[in-house]
């Protein structure tokens, strides 16, 4: 069993920044985040792999980034130019090595307003 703790979430003014970190136990192959606004499905954020491997959704290529600290079993996202759109309950997200099984955490939100 795999868990994830979350942290990092608030209430930031457009164009600000929040960083949200997330600490898995075990050993993993994947971490990530998704997120969910009201009355929308879960999405793609951002995925790195133990490798370093990275993957974005296209909404928040140039804006924000994904890192993992292997040794702390650690993954952040720093998120800069924060938009209203990017509004939502984040979750992380593992996956471990040759398993197909999805962990996730119970969710940070994320609000950007004025």
């Amino acid at each position: 069993q795999v868990q994830l703790v979350e942290s990092g979430g608030g209430l930031v003014q457009p164009g600000g920044s929040l960083r949200l970190s997330c600490v898995a136990s075990g050993s993993i192959f994947s971490l990530g985040w998704y997120r969910q606004a009201p009355g929308k499905q879960r999405e793609l954020v951002a995925t790195i792999t133990s490798t370093g491997t990275s993957n974005y959704a296209d909404s928040v290529k140039g804006r924000f980034t994904i890192s993992r600290d292997n040794a702390k079993n650690t993954v952040y996202l720093q998120m800069n130019s924060l938009k209203p759109e990017d509004t939502a309950a984040y979750y992380c997200y593992a996956r471990r090595y040759f398993s197909s099984t999805e962990y996730w955490g119970q969710g940070t939100q994320v609000t950007v307003s004025s």
